[in-house]
């Protein structure tokens, strides 16, 4: 089994624990060099994003519904659509609005704190839970497989030494925290995984030793040697979200009582540990049950109740509570959210009252440094649409990732995160991400013919120094040194020929100059 795999699959025997915070196991994620570069070059505000997702695949025009298409959705959905009059109106148009549900997300949007992204995909939609949500969290194209999440790159290329040296004196909180018992696909960097959870709270008190145990000089004892590293890491940043944990608090009575909201309990624990010191920026939170194949809407008591219903309240009463603490907190203006799901659902519903597996959706983003309102026109609903029909995509969901990374972190070249150049949306307000970011060194690199067979060539400027040019797979794994050296300064250009035993695929090719990085696709036909 793969290293990565382990760290993230395994159970008791896992290097990564977990502790028990007001009943929630808490994953922590050691502080990678990504975000610590987003901290140290982008984030010198201490920015912090949580993302919310929806797990199952999101209703989407139940959720935020196009008033201007009501008789189109009225004839496609006529068993779950909203009455008209219930639908939540919101300030500035009378062409959406909001589930019933969700008056506290209206209230948030009308008070200027949420940003609603509209018909959110990508292209050559895949139906299947596991692989859309793979997608999403790796950034990848439909038809590419790989092993490492949008995050876990981008720190990775920074930093190639992790896990050696983690945590230090100048990184000793996670640098990413998963509330639950496994990490997501999103924080896998190429040679490490973010980190791992295991639900038992008393692992961590099994990583009794400061130093790591010595290990037989065999390739056996090497992987052994590296699962001790990591679990002696996990003790050392246990100690620190316990100690943010013991401090922290929250202001505000809007949450449900514990135990009655599972998103809202979740983020609560996010509220208390930023409360109480942690610097870490990134976080995690899921709300499972949105395959809603069948009883969406309670048959006998109309679309007003059922499942779809109780679950956008529970998002509606959790991202109010918890905006309500970052502001009673006077955490606000560091803090931004963001739901997303795998994917929407089919424009008509079914004869089991539910609606199948779609494409696009509304993903929505809120905090004080959001620019309020709707990106995107109201999805077209066709007169007639066929039981399978679904919500084509207008923005790809990778251009709200290189929003978040440049816009609020500060991160100057996300599209070497994310392997290709995505629109930036106007989602946070410009003085969101600090003025005094430290500017990513820029590399000029490119390659012709892409896609190719034979030969292709490289070409990249350089102002005098080391330069280095790597083949990269789409696991992030090293294939083949193309060129390093010193170069003077200038343009140049290096000829690559095929070697026989490279398959046809996708492939990266990383390109160092002077330390500075510039990653690409590149297609072998």
């Amino acid at each position: 089994m793969k290293r990565r795999n382990f760290l993230r699959y395994s159970g008791a025997a896992a290097a990564w624990a977990s502790f028990q915070l007001n009943g929630f196991s808490i994953s922590p994620a050691p502080r990678l060099p990504f975000l610590r570069a987003l901290e140290d070059g982008g984030n010198p505000n201490n920015r912090v994003l949580v993302l919310i997702q929806l797990i199952g695949g999101n209703d989407g025009l139940n959720t935020f519904i196009p008033l201007d298409q009501y008789s189109k959705l009225a004839n496609a959905r006529a068993s779950l659509l909203i009455p008209e009059n219930n639908v939540l109106k919101i300030t500035g148009t009378a062409t959406s609005g909001f589930h019933p549900s969700m008056p506290g997300i209206r209230n948030m949007y009308d008070n200027g704190l949420v940003s609603v992204v509209q018909n959110v995909g990508y292209p050559n939609q895949d139906y299947s839970h596991f692989r859309s949500t793979d997608i999403w969290m790796s950034a990848s194209e439909a038809d590419e497989l790989v092993e490492t999440g949008w995050l876990g790159r981008y720190q990775q290329n920074l930093h190639p030494d992790f896990p050696d040296g983690y945590p230090n004196a100048e990184n000793p909180d996670p640098l990413a925290i998963q509330i639950g018992s496994v990490v997501s696909l999103a924080l896998m960097g190429n040679t490490a995984p973010v980190g791992m959870a295991i639900a038992d709270p008393t692992a961590y008190y099994q990583f009794v030793n400061d130093l790591v145990e010595p290990a037989p000089d065999t390739p056996y004892g090497q992987e052994l040697k590296f699962i001790r590293l990591v679990a002696q890491q996990a003790q050392v940043y246990y100690q620190s979200v316990k100690g943010a944990a013991d401090v922290g608090q929250n202001l505000s009575s809007l949450y449900p009582s514990q135990g009655e909201n599972f998103l809202a309990d979740q983020l609560r624990i996010v509220a208390q540990l930023i409360s109480g010191g942690l610097q870490t920026p990134i976080y995690i939170v899921t709300l499972d049950g949105f395959d809603t194949h069948s009883a969406q809407i309670d048959s006998t008591f109309g679309p007003l109740e059922g499942m779809h219903a109780n679950l956008l309240r529970m998002v509606s009463e959790a991202v109010a509570a918890f905006q309500d603490d970052l502001r009673l907190l006077g955490l606000d203006d560091r803090v931004a959210g963001m739901t997303f799901s795998e994917f929407g659902r089919t424009i008509a519903s079914n004869a089991s009252f539910g609606t199948d597996h779609g494409a696009a959706a509304p993903l929505f983003v809120f905090g004080k440094n959001v620019i309020p309102g709707i990106i995107g026109n109201n999805p077209q609903i066709p007169n007639n649409p066929h039981l399978s029909a679904d919500l084509p995509m207008q923005y790809d969901f990778r251009a709200v990732y290189a929003s978040a990374l440049k816009d609020w972190f500060g991160a100057t070249n996300p599209e070497n995160i994310l392997g290709d150049q995505f629109p930036i949306l106007p989602i946070f307000k410009s003085g969101a991400s600090s003025v005094t970011a430290v500017a990513t060194p820029q590399v000029q690199a490119s390659n012709f013919p892409n896609p190719f067979h034979h030969t292709t060539t490289f070409t990249f400027t350089s102002e005098g120094g080391q330069v280095t040019i790597n083949l990269i797979d789409m696991s992030g794994r090293v294939l083949q040194n193309i060129t390093e050296g010193t170069y003077p300064a200038g343009t140049h250009r290096v000829t690559f020929s095929r070697s026989r035993d490279l398959p046809p695929g996708h492939y990266f090719y990383q390109v160092k100059v002077n330390g500075a990085t510039v990653t690409k696709k590149l297609v072998v036909m």
